[in-house]
């Protein structure tokens, strides 16, 4: 399968400026992916283009990707209803390091160069800059974008000069990356098509030269028709601190059975013969989550490592009653209270302190009232009981649980 082919069919094709899309099946291009370092970690959105970039490195294409030192000073306001708040040149420091860590973690073993805007910016003057760049780019280009139009209005928040300024500045990282490094091509999200644009034109003014762009759409959720990656705890990110192994792995596994086909396609690097046999196989019992399963192990393999993966494996088995807590290793016992609340007993103590003290019920009284209703288990088990007792323990330890959903369990261990 060709590159142009491999992005059909995996989803990354949305606009381009290429008239012949075949032209990424012929000779080796030098493309750029920038990044800005707004948090010190990639969402599961910005993983969806990274995976785009690794396809462009198999098909032979030399891959730069930019860390926005200087571009993260201000703050890309494109799709922003208001003003962003300045981050600290440490934060942006930190935040720079941490992206570029999980790069080098996601395209390990691949051949990419690394590079941060602001090594070139940082002895560019103000009246060079105009000179250099602002003199070439038409304050209509920079008025008719939605977002200037949008803030502008009675109704807007307005706009600061530096937010205003931002399409130069990448405009002329394009620029500056077509003529040290060879770079004619810049891949990016579709919401960054207009910050793009700036580039190519920068290139025709500036340098007499040709640039193009290919952007990958957002990946929506087909269930709910909203931007793929959030869930009940909000962004889910590729940072394990910010979101553990466990929780990123379960994220996959409870993933719409709507879109999951398009998530294989998007999230591996699965062929398509092998997506075939699995999407089939899913059509056979789809409450079996077998492509979910399949997704969730390619994907956090990637971010996390075997070693993680195995451990958010062995985690979900003991919240879902495959496998007991009691015999569980001592690694994964570790994974499992930092997805639970954890407390400590006696093998005489009571269900109902174990409840509160986990937050599974606010008070005795309703834990007691839990316990009557026959909504709580312990390993998987109805009990009413209002006492432990030592045979309910496994290896000093068991799992309580408030009704069925197993994120409202907690690991009770003795003391």
């Amino acid at each position: 399968m060709t590159l142009s082919e491999e992005l059909a069919w995996r989803g990354f094709t949305n606009q381009t400026t290429y008239k012949d899309v075949a032209t990424l099946d012929g000779a080796p291009i030098t493309f750029y992916l920038g990044v800005d370092p707004s948090a010190d970690s990639m969402t599961v959105g910005n993983f969806a283009v990274a995976m785009m970039i690794r396809h462009f490195i198999d098909h032979g294409h030399r891959a730069i990707l930019l860390v926005g030192g200087a571009t993260g000073m201000i703050g890309d306001p494109d799709g922003k209803k208001q003003e962003r708040d300045l981050k600290t040149l440490d934060e942006i420091a930190h935040n720079k390091a941490a992206i570029a860590a999980q790069y080098q973690q996601i395209f390990a073993g691949y051949d990419f160069e690394i590079v941060d805007n602001y090594d070139w910016f940082k002895g560019f003057g103000y009246l060079e800059f105009l000179r250099e760049v602002g003199k070439h780019v038409p304050l209509r280009q920079m008025l008719g974008r939605q977002f200037v139009q949008d803030r502008l209005t009675e109704e807007g928040d307005g706009i600061s000069y530096a937010e205003f300024s931002y399409a130069l500045i990448q405009g002329y990282d394009f620029l500056h990356l077509y003529r040290e490094k060879g770079a004619t091509l810049q891949v990016a999200g579709s919401d960054q098509w207009g910050n793009c644009i700036a580039g190519v034109e920068l290139i025709r003014r500036v340098a007499g030269g040709e640039a193009h762009i290919w952007t990958a759409p957002l990946v929506i959720n087909k269930s709910t028709g909203v931007k793929f990656g959030k869930s009940e705890g909000g962004a889910v990110w590729l940072d394990p601190a910010k979101t553990t192994p466990t929780a990123f792995y379960q994220f996959w596994i409870n993933c719409d059975d709507a879109g999951v086909e398009d998530y294989i396609k998007i999230y591996t690097l699965l062929s398509k013969d092998e997506v075939d046999a699995i999407t089939a196989q899913h059509a056979e019992n789809p409450g079996a989550r077998y492509a979910q399963t399949r997704l969730a192990e390619e994907v956090t393999r990637i971010v996390h490592g075997e070693d993680a993966l195995q451990t958010a494996q062995k985690v979900t088995a003991c919240l879902v009653g495959d496998a007991s807590v009691g015999e569980a290793d001592e690694q994964t016992v570790a994974a499992l209270r930092a997805e639970i609340p954890s407390v400590q007993t006696t093998a005489e103590g009571s269900v109902l302190a174990a409840l509160v003290e986990a937050g599974l019920a606010s008070s005795n009284g309703e834990a007691r009232r839990l316990l009557q209703g026959n909504a709580i288990s312990v390993n998987g088990v109805k009990v009413s009981d209002e006492n432990l007792n030592p045979g309910l323990f496994t290896g000093g330890r068991l799992l309580l649980r408030r009704g069925k959903a197993y994120k409202d369990s907690a690991l009770v261990e003795l003391a």
